[in-house]
């Protein structure tokens, strides 16, 4: 793709996203199965519907763009995914293996929080308002799985995992 303007940009970076959400539609089921809390499970699958309607949004803006979202792979969520699947093969008490997931997870939202501030960033920059509010929806989503993920962890599973009981 030729990149003469912002806006040749801003679709780039918005075709990363929609292939970094599609692989976490993928990654975020295995996930969930292999943490052993419940309270674990549950914050992956709840961000795997969120993470349905990201792609929906990106969709919507796509549409808009009279752009199409395909054609893109994101190799850095492409290398977060495999991170976390390693994780899942290691072989890791329960705890640590939750712990592990938790770090694996907390990397992908912090690479998403980075994009979406940028192509919101963008959005508001072209003009886009509409997208540049989506866009702002999936990164205050995006930063409360972070947070959810980061209470999880400090407050029972890196705990248990160090020995504690919580």
């Amino acid at each position: 793709m030729e990149m003469e303007e912002l806006r040749d940009l801003y679709v780039d970076q918005l075709r990363d996203l929609y292939s970094a959400e599609n692989q976490l539609v993928k990654a975020l089921p295995k996930m969930a199965k292999a943490a052993t809390d419940e309270q674990l499970k549950s914050a992956f699958l709840e961000h795997l519907e969120e993470t349905k309607g990201h792609v929906e949004r990106l969709t919507k803006i796509f549409d808009k763009l009279g752009a199409k979202p395909g054609g893109k792979k994101c190799k850095a969520m492409e290398g977060l995914v495999e991170e976390g699947k390693e994780m899942i093969e290691e072989d890791a008490e329960p705890e640590v293996m939750d712990a592990g997931l938790i770090a694996a997870g907390q990397r992908v939202e912090h690479y998403e929080i980075a994009g979406y501030g940028t192509v919101r960033a963008y959005a508001k920059l072209l003009g886009d308002d509409s997208a540049a509010k989506l866009l702002d929806e999936t990164l205050q989503e995006e930063g409360s799985a972070d947070k959810k993920l980061t209470k999880l962890a400090e407050s029972v599973i890196n705990l248990q995992a160090a020995g504690h009981s919580s």
